[in-house]
């Protein structure tokens, strides 16, 4: 069967990119929704910026969401656009992907910057769409996403969405032609090193072919209209916002404008889950104590609740994990241990069965909770103000596919791809008008 770009999910871009000349090490800046307890890290970044041209100018840190200051700052975002567009800070290629090369932390990993379609992806559960949420999409956190891209002239990924090729025949491949180099820098704040060459349309035929063999791969393995073809890897969030705002603006299209509107797309990277460079670290959490209950004794009353939730919950300062249970490894300023579940029921993995609990834990005290990467942040965070840190396992990235395939959506916030420091970096852009 001969397939196209829509028949995958995706779409060629044309892709904006700044002019000639621009200090790339300040354009780039990490994704929005890291370091969002650390506020110096951003201030680190402001300094860094300065004056000059970045997407610092471009974007919201989720710091600042819901902050007094929010729609101010919304404001300027759309007017920094507007003038970037305008001015020729920005400048568009020919229709085409981006070739990604990072490296960070020691590893390198290969991605393609390319536009999916929205038509394509349904975050709802249950959802058998060719790009699948891998985990719960939570509703109430798009609002808040969409006063930012509502409106706005222009996107930036820092959306990651994974294919499953084992045999590396679709990304890689890539590498081997003779490509323009149009990007090669060092990244802020201790964000590895990034080059970026540019892949015209003409030259994505190989890839297109290898795509369909995947494509009838998936049909074999999952069934026709049960394919998983794309899993999401970073922005589950990002990528929500953007099928929610399109879903506004189609209402008033016809059928021919529906077809190619620019906002029916979304700019994105993606990687291949089997890029050895590639690696699920755990999205640890922690839990900020707002009540009269703080440090051990809020501890106390999770450790009750994840009991009354799933039975058999108790505290220890050994990990002797349970036979078909978990031992979550809790950390406070009075010390540390372990909450050992025996028979959880909520959630087959830790982290659905402690989120649960920590949830409900919100809803009873008016505590609140963030999602850290690395330990050294839980721990940081967690010594202070009678804060809980949990640290979590890493999941088996190869169980991915399966596992989304099987049972859908995983718990949110289940794995990062790297640490906070790894994330994707703002560089490309996009037009949506």
């Amino acid at each position: 069967m001969k397939y196209d770009w829509k028949d995958f999910g995706f779409n060629i871009p044309r892709i904006m990119i700044p002019r000639e000349g621009t200090d790339y090490a300040k354009w780039a800046v990490v994704a929005c929704d890291q370091f969002t307890s650390q506020p110096e890290y951003w201030k680190e970044t402001e300094s860094i910026v300065g004056d000059a041209p970045s997407t610092l100018n471009l974007m919201l840190p989720e710091l600042y969401l819901g902050s007094d200051d929010e729609p101010a700052r919304i404001e300027t975002i759309r007017n920094s656009m507007s003038a970037y567009m305008e001015n020729g800070t920005l400048q568009t290629l020919e229709p085409g992907c981006m070739l990604v090369r990072r490296e960070a932390e020691g590893r390198s990993r290969l991605g393609l910057v390319i536009s999916v379609d929205l038509e394509a992806y349904d975050y709802n559960k249950g959802s058998q769409s060719l790009i699948r949420a891998t985990e719960g999409t939570v509703v109430e956190r798009i609002p808040p996403r969409l006063r930012i891209r509502r409106g706005a002239p222009l996107e930036m990924p820092h959306i990651i969405i994974l294919i499953d090729d084992p045999d590396h025949t679709v990304i890689e491949p890539l590498e081997k032609l003779d490509l323009e180099t149009i990007y090669d820098t060092d990244l802020m704040q201790d964000g590895g090193h990034v080059t970026g060459k540019f892949v015209p349309e003409a030259k994505l035929d190989g890839m297109k072919e290898a795509l369909g063999t995947l494509m009838d791969q998936a049909v074999e393995r999952y069934g026709e209209g049960h394919v998983i073809f794309q899993a999401m890897g970073d922005g589950n969030h990002s990528l929500a916002t953007a099928k929610a705002a399109w879903e506004e603006i189609k209402k008033d299209l016809s059928d021919d404008e529906i077809a190619c509107h620019p906002a029916r797309f979304a700019l994105c990277e993606i990687e291949n889950v089997y890029d050895p460079g590639i690696v699920f670290e755990p999205i640890h959490r922690v839990v900020f104590a707002s009540g009269s209950l703080k440090g051990k004794a809020l501890l106390d009353k999770l450790i009750a609740i994840l009991n009354e939730q799933n039975g058999a919950a108790c505290f220890s300062e050994e990990a002797d994990v349970p036979v078909d249970g978990f031992a979550i490894k809790a950390v406070c300023e009075e010390g540390e241990g372990y909450i050992l579940v025996a028979a959880p029921t909520t959630s087959k993995l830790a982290v659905g069965t402690l989120q649960t609990g920590i949830d409900q834990l919100i809803k009873e005290d008016g505590a609140s909770v963030d999602y850290i990467h690395g330990e050294s942040a839980v721990r940081d965070l967690a010594s202070k103000d009678g804060n809980l840190g949990f640290l979590l396992p890493a999941m088996d990235k190869f169980q991915l596919f399966p596992a989304v395939a099987a049972d859908g959506a995983l718990p949110r916030k289940t794995f990062s791809m790297g640490e906070a420091n790894e994330k994707r970096y703002y560089i490309e852009a996009r037009s949506l008008i």
